[in-house]
């Protein structure tokens, strides 16, 4: 067992010695390289467009009755926007 840690311990040691970087030759002086400059184009991010807008125009008359009239571009927009508003405020919409 102890020769078997021992021989790993050699192996580290090794190891270790050899990724250390080379000396460079004592005659030659030579100037480092200068750093390779790496330019990434920056990526273009598609935002979601913003959904069609629907104008509600909410009345209230005397009796606290809610009613509304809605307008906008997407017509599947304005039928979702009248469910919507039919399940908080109850009631029906004049349009």
């Amino acid at each position: 067992m102890g020769r078997i840690l021992i021989l790993w311990f050699v192996i580290g040691l090794m190891l270790g010695a050899c990724k250390g970087s080379p000396a460079p030759p004592a005659g030659k002086s030579e100037a480092t390289p200068a750093p390779s400059v790496i330019v990434e184009k920056e990526k273009s991010v598609k935002e979601d467009p913003l959904p069609p807008e629907v104008k509600i125009r909410l009345k209230r008359d005397g009796k606290d009755a809610y009613s509304w009239e809605l307008s906008g571009s997407d017509v599947d927009q304005i039928l979702k926007v009248n469910e919507k508003l039919k399940k908080q405020l109850g009631g029906e919409s004049r349009k």
